[in-house]
């Protein structure tokens, strides 16, 4: 069991290294499918360990920590986008309408008596 985690874990960090913009999204669910493959055996996986899946889980953890830093990366790219997008959505809602951010709320007061 731990050695199929670890292959899943190097394969899922392969598929971050790998990634590219333009094939986000296809990698988004290779990552997705990863994870809950891995989410599956870390379940069934139990002590007591032998030295060697000992071994093994330490570098798993390693390559874990990688992983994490990577999907971080990932979500700081993707919230970034997501403000670059609205922001061109607004900026193109001002160039379509650009009377609608004005104040109609005015009032006018004569002094004169």
């Amino acid at each position: 069991m731990i050695q199929a985690f670890h292959e899943l874990t190097a394969e899922l960090l392969a598929v971050l290294e790998d990634m590219t913009f333009a094939e986000r999204q296809d990698k988004i669910e290779s990552i997705i499918e990863l994870i809950d493959r891995r989410e599956c055996i870390l379940v069934q996986i139990k002590p007591p360990f032998t030295d060697a899946e000992q071994q093994l889980g330490r570098r798993t953890m390693v390559l874990n920590q990688q992983i994490d830093s990577l999907l971080k990366l990932q979500k700081q790219e993707i919230q970034r986008d997501i403000l670059e997008i609205n922001k061109k959505k607004k900026s193109s809602n001002k160039y379509m309408n650009p009377y609608e951010s004005l104040s109609i709320d005015g009032m006018f007061y004569d002094k004169r008596n």
